[in-house]
């Protein structure tokens, strides 16, 4: 059965650093579209970035040039390095590999930005 973990979330000062991992396990994930999401309180959960199986990425306009989405195929790992943090950056982020209609969710990890 395949699994994503999520870590790396915590507190942090505005204008702080976070890296995000997620670890894949269960299967072979480099085809698949590697992805963030984040959801916070009383809201939906929003798309923050992606990377293709081929290297390609995509962002939320709220996010770039502030977050990096990386992958490690080898190590069936995303990355997604969080500088420039905002208070409202505070959500709780969660980890997406998808492939078609096959998807997989993370439980999620908590990042807290404090002003």
């Amino acid at each position: 059965q395949a699994q994503l973990v999520e870590s790396g979330g915590g507190l942090v000062q505005a204008g702080g650093s976070l890296r995000l991992s997620c670890a894949a396990s269960g299967g072979t994930f480099s085809t698949y579209t590697l992805g963030w999401f984040r959801q916070a309180p009383g809201k939906e959960r929003d798309f923050v970035a992606a990377i293709n199986w081929s290297g390609n990425t995509y962002y939320a306009d709220s996010v770039k040039g502030r977050f990096t989405i990386s992958r490690d195929n080898a190590k069936n790992t995303a990355y997604l390095q969080m500088n420039s943090l905002k208070p409202e950056d505070t959500a709780v982020y969660y980890c997406n590999a998808q492939m078609g209609v096959d998807g997989y969710w993370g439980p999620g990890t908590q990042v807290t930005v404090s002003s």
